[in-house]
């Protein structure tokens, strides 16, 4: 988690320190208002990008309590950094070369690139959707006071970017991840006629996963993953080796090799890259919303909405294809 994270917010922090950011929100609000939203949702679903958690506190700079809580329950549609390497990897290996003929790593990015604008697009739909039923309103007015550019005070930044955000978030994600971690170890490692409690696990959801084009054992590694999406992955390659420990993969062409001989296809491939976008929040996230709503109602929505979104567009996709 420490690695993207400690890239994106300094650099995050430096365009904001330089005074850019309010003239950005500014230049979006015209878009966004055709949404029912505000201009400054446009930074909070940047800062999503780096972290989820962080874009949901980032939406304090929006006024209005309606467009704020709407910039809220659909921060999670943007994908973070912990599911970016998840969405490279099944991108690179089923969409280059190894199962079809995209053949340079532009055509990788470029997928990618796709992906995330569709992100956008699905946040401002539901962002729409949202304003005219559940969240239906007057429209605040617009009023920003726009900085003067300035020369960003690079270390001051960097240092108090990784201060306030990296470990903001990082201290979050230990209060779950230790009870969570000693949880994916006991379902590996506590037998019960010869057979796992993850085992047991992932059979009963696997009707359920390959409705949708997916199978039991990624279900398992999504609902397991919910502390930290980075660990998904490491989850299927456990399930898959029937190993005790999380393990992580050597090389693409192993990862590969060993999703499709469990039976993965090009149309799994999709479904689970769907699913990795529309899924419920980290766990770090749902507090985050939980502290910003104070509601469990809406936290509670911002976790089946983004969910039953996915298993409705993998249901489709596995249909379609």
């Amino acid at each position: 988690m420490l690695p993207p994270m400690a890239i994106f917010f300094p650099l995050f922090a430096l365009i904001e320190d330089f005074g850019y950011l309010p003239r950005i929100a500014f230049n979006l609000d015209k878009f966004f208002s055709k949404c029912g939203a505000h201009g400054k949702q446009g930074l909070t679903m940047a800062m999503g990008i780096g972290c989820n958690a962080c874009g949901v506190t980032g939406c304090r700079i929006i006024e209005s309590p309606k467009e704020r809580l709407i910039a809220i329950v659909t921060n999670n549609f943007m994908p973070c950094n912990g599911r970016f390497p998840m969405l490279i990897a099944l991108i690179t290996i089923f969409f280059s070369g190894s199962a079809c003929v995209f053949a340079s790593s532009i055509s990788i990015a470029l997928i990618l690139v796709l992906l995330i604008l569709f992100a956008v697009m699905m946040t401002m739909f539901v962002s729409k959707i949202l304003s005219v039923t559940l969240l239906s309103g007057e429209r605040s007015a617009f009023a920003l006071e726009l900085p003067p550019y300035r020369k960003p005070r690079i270390l001051k930044t960097i240092v108090s970017s990784f201060l306030d955000r990296t470990l903001f978030v990082l201290g979050r994600a230990v209060i779950v991840a230790i009870p969570a971690g000693a949880l994916i170890w006991l379902l590996a490692n506590i037998y019960i006629a010869d057979s796992s409690l993850l085992s047991y696990c992932t059979d009963f959801f696997d009707p359920f996963g390959r409705a949708i084009g997916l199978d039991g054992v990624i279900i398992m590694a999504f609902v397991l993953g919910f502390p930290a999406n980075e660990t998904v992955i490491p989850i299927i390659i456990m399930s898959y080796l029937s190993t005790g420990t999380l393990t992580d993969f050597a090389s693409y062409e192993e990862l590969f090799a060993l999703l499709t001989q469990n039976g993965w296809t090009l149309t799994t491939a999709i479904c689970t890259i769907v699913m990795c976008i529309f899924h419920f929040p980290c766990s770090t996230t749902c507090l985050t919303i939980k502290k910003e709503t104070g509601s469990m109602g809406w936290t509670m929505f911002s976790i089946v909405m983004p969910t039953m979104i996915g298993i409705a567009l993998c249901y489709l996709i596995s249909h379609i294809m």
